[in-house]
């Protein structure tokens, strides 16, 4: 087999990055385009509200629960091998979802889903520890990756409110079969494979359902608080599910060949990166309510919502990609801790929207808190992939992203029980034309629908009174996750402050005890762009691959 030049390494590097980074669009998409659909599915199906949470979350639940065993797997099968294996499940499967005949088959098919896209991200992740080796490079891909991530979550409202306007429900599940499709023609052509060292022994069966048993009652439970308050059968859960997380943890430590390895825990730096990873999404839980609020509050339709929501997906973007660029200069605690403070004073603004403040003080609060909190999840990612071994990369990426996963559930449970609570409180008095019973008393999309056939001077009292409640909750949400900001900048700032920028000539991974990649031209060349990673792989340079030459 002949030989691949540096010209041509370089060239696989970038185009398996867009070939990675496009399934991670549609993983992403897949979160929340499902959304919008809601209303025309459950008249076709004929689905009650419980059967509607059901189609909703249990694709999330699954890939949280399964998002450790995969990476194992990954790591003992092959990393592209698995990623190819969930890719052609994910596609199949997505074509039976958009076809189903009953929601039966719907639900079980958003689980089956779910086990896919377990198989797909923390593969994604790992891969591109094998494509990109130098540590710059490797920032700003880990950067393009959180990209695409974010922007797939907007989007996907967005897509799905287009392709509603024009087909049925179930287009919106088949948008990531082609996608899929090109990734098992493409991958084996661009990506390498890549597994995790001699791992002989087979995968314990029990730690796999501990696993299960640890995250899926304990996302349940949070998701119960959020949408039901502290219920016994929200605390039950959560009880089983930080039990069987002992267990789990204690079981893996004493394995020759564990599920998950938790002596990567004893790096501080991917300890640290962890916790970010954690406080950055239970930051970001008050962006539902900002949805809720262009929704119930403003008038907005869904895709009208969905347009509103790209600008602040898309400063999340900037500040991802940005991120890498600024660690050559600045270390990276730094970097996260800067951009928390412009989270904060975005998170401030939000504060102050009221009910008939209009919607441009709200968007501008939260366009500043989603620039500023980019970084945060680009570096944390990265930071996590480098300061572990790269036999350990399967299992470091599914990490990452639970870390990720739990930390947006428990930040919409925490701020989605502030809301619910303040928003109860305002009218647990009596209201003029509202009984105990009426909807209008659980939420502000209750309340309008009732105030929409309430007419008259009654019919607006109850709009209004609705809308303050509700902005009320939303500016305590903001507030609280202001808090959990500047928590993370201090975390960030101590956890972090001896991992050197990196065009120090430093390998940021030397104090955390790991190997890291090699950080070949860091500290000579001050482009840092796309251009310049195609161009120093070796795309356009002669004189390496004549080096290359020499050398063998």
């Amino acid at each position: 087999m002949a030989e691949v030049t540096p010209s041509e390494h370089g060239k696989r590097a970038v185009f398996g990055l867009v070939i990675l980074a496009l399934p991670t669009l549609m993983m992403a998409m897949d979160l929340s385009i499902l959304y919008v659909a809601v209303p025309a599915l459950s008249v076709d199906l004929g689905a009650n509200s419980t059967e509607q949470l059901w189609a909703l979350d249990l694709y999330g639940f699954v890939v949280a629960a399964l998002l450790i065993t995969m990476g194992n797997l990954g790591d003992r099968i092959g990393r592209r091998r698995l990623l190819l294996i969930g890719a052609g499940a994910f596609a199949v499967v997505s074509a039976v979802a958009a076809y189903s005949p009953s929601i039966e088959v719907l639900i079980a098919a958003r689980g089956v889903l779910g086990i896919a896209g377990a198989t797909l991200m923390p593969s994604t992740l790992a891969l591109l520890n094998s494509l990109f080796t130098d540590k710059r490079h490797h920032a700003m891909a880990i950067g393009a990756y959180m990209s695409c991530f974010m922007g797939g979550i907007a989007l996907g409202p967005v897509v799905g409110g287009v392709l509603l306007e024009h087909f049925w429900w179930g287009s919106t599940l088949l948008l990531p079969v082609p996608v899929m499709v090109l990734l098992v023609v493409a991958a084996p052509f661009l990506l390498p494979e890549a597994r995790g060292g001699e791992i002989r022994g087979r995968i314990d069966l029990l730690s796999v359902v501990l696993s299960l048993v640890a995250i899926l009652p304990f996302v349940y439970g949070v998701k119960e608080i959020a949408k039901s308050g502290l219920t016994g059968v929200a605390v039950v859960a959560l009880v089983v599910g930080v039990l069987a997380g002992v267990i789990f943890v204690r079981r893996q430590s004493r394995l020759a060949e564990p599920l998950l390895d938790v002596s990567l825990f004893r790096n501080r730096v991917f300890a640290s990166a962890v916790t970010l990873m954690l406080l950055m999404g239970v930051m970001s839980g008050y962006a539902f309510l900002v949805a809720l609020y262009l929704q119930s509050v403003a008038g907005y339709s869904p895709l009208a919502t969905g347009l509103w929501l790209i600008a602040p997906t898309f400063a999340g973007m900037v500040g991802s990609m940005l991120a890498p660029a600024l660690t050559r200069r600045i270390p990276p605690g730094k970097v996260i801790v800067a951009g928390m403070i412009i989270s904060v004073l975005g998170l401030v603004a939000v504060t102050q929207v009221g009910p008939e403040s209009g919607v441009a003080l709200l968007m501008s609060g939260f366009v500043v808190a989603s620039l500023g909190a980019g970084p945060a999840g680009a570096l944390g990612a990265g930071l996590i992939m480098t300061s572990a071994p790269q036999e350990k990369a399967g299992s470091a990426a599914a990490v990452s992203e639970t870390s990720g996963d739990f930390g947006v559930s428990l930040g919409i449970a925490l701020t989605g029980s502030i809301a619910a609570v303040i928003y109860r409180n305002a009218f647990s008095g009596p209201v003029p034309g509202v009984d105990a019973a009426s909807p209008a008393r659980e939420s502000v999309a209750g309340a309008m629908s009732v105030a929409q056939g309430t007419p008259g001077p009654a019919g607006e009292e109850l709009a209004r009174r609705a809308a303050e409640a509700f902005t009320d909750g939303l500016n305590v949400a903001a507030a609280f996750g202001g808090v959990v900001a500047l928590v993370l900048a201090v975390v960030a700032g101590i956890s972090l402050r001896h991992v050197p920028a990196h065009g120090d000539g430093k390998d940021g991974a030397d104090d955390a005890g790991t190997a890291s990649p090699t950080d070949t031209d860091a500290s000579t060349d001050d482009r840092g762009t796309i251009r310049d990673l195609v161009d120093e792989q070796g795309i356009d340079g002669a004189e390496d691959t004549e080096h290359s030459r020499t050398s063998r």
